[in-house]
């Protein structure tokens, strides 16, 4: 069990690099760049790097690389909420919009081959099984 499920992270984590590395350079962004638009646009309530960096395990200094480097390209926005200096809203700007189309289709159809002949109730128990696990690893290393 423990050998096969880390041969499957390592298989799901090559094979989703190889489905989204083509799109980052097609828009010439580093990886952490098209990942953290794809994470903002896909994680509306969770528009802040703090979120990022807690939600995704990225460190800090990635994110706030990424966030400049994305800002300067005019594909993101930075703002503080009124009265906190501290937190800071990241908002994909309308030119990231092709950049996210594109993103989210290798995603669609990474995860749509990842799943191919599987049932809905089988998804649905990947789904609720994928859940669990992230909960323990977060409740493990929130310790």
């Amino acid at each position: 069990m423990t050998e096969l499920f880390w041969d499957n992270v390592l298989l799901f984590k090559g094979a989703y690099d190889q489905a989204l590395d083509p799109v980052a350079q097609r828009w010439k962004l580093t990886r952490m760049e098209l990942d953290l638009l794809l994470f903002l646009s896909n994680n509306p309530l969770h528009n802040t790097a703090a979120e990022a960096v807690r939600l995704r395990q990225w460190t800090k200094s990635h994110v706030s690389a990424a966030v400049h480097s994305l800002q300067r390209k005019g594909l993101l926005s930075v703002e503080h909420p009124e009265g906190n200096r501290k937190t800071l809203l990241l908002i994909p700007l309308s030119a990231a919009g092709p950049v996210l189309l594109d993103g989210k289709a290798a995603q669609r159809s990474f995860f749509q081959a990842m799943c191919r002949g599987f049932t809905r109730p089988e998804e649905q128990v990947l789904e609720a099984v994928s859940e669990k696990i992230a909960r323990n690893i977060r409740d493990i290393t929130q310790k």
